[in-house]
């Protein structure tokens, strides 16, 4: 089985669909984010706050290739990392790739749920979070569109409809209901 990449916006749900899928694909799960962190002994949100996003993407970017090569696994990758040097080309090579699309509304709810840190995200107003997401996604939107497919995730909200959005994939994967 070829690896599968699971690419979007951040808080589309892309950790929380790549588990599911993973387990009930039988294989392993890895978080691209989380990967570096174990790598690197140090959080993400560290590593952008010392040392700046342009060291933290080169950095994304070689661990994506070490991570990648891996065979028979779901990644989930950061909401920037098909956006950075030629990383949606090289996942295309050596994966199937899902874009994982949720509109800013979605995303926005998700966000105010989420407990992570967000370096891109600090303090900024509800209004000027709006502004910058749906900026930043429609920046990002021609990066993401370049994935094999697209999988609506405005859905997740439920155990059933994380099932609901696994099973599309796996289909997508099959070959079968070629839903974009």
């Amino acid at each position: 089985m070829q690896s599968i990449t699971l690419i979007g916006y951040m808080c589309v749900g892309k950790t929380t669909v790549g588990k599911a899928l993973a387990k009930e694909l039988g294989i392993t799960f890895y978080d691209l984010d989380w990967y570096i962190e174990e790598r690197f002994h140090t959080k993400v949100a560290r590593i952008f706050a010392e040392e700046g996003e342009e060291r933290f993407r080169d950095l994304e970017r070689r661990m994506l290739h070490e991570v990648a090569e891996f065979e028979n696994i779901v990644l989930s990758c950061g909401g920037g990392t098909p956006c950075h040097f030629d990383n949606m080309a090289y996942l295309n090579s050596v994966s199937q790739t899902f874009y994982l699309e949720a509109t800013p509304e979605t995303i926005l709810q998700h966000l105010s749920m989420s407990r992570g840190e967000r370096p891109l995200l600090k303090g900024k107003s509800p209004e000027e979070l709006r502004t910058f997401v749906k900026q930043q996604l429609e920046e990002r939107r021609p990066f993401y569109q370049q994935a094999q497919h697209h999988v609506c995730v405005d859905v997740l909200d439920s155990f059933d409809k994380i099932g609901f959005v696994t099973n599309n994939i796996k289909e997508l994967l099959q070959g079968h209901s070629p839903m974009r």
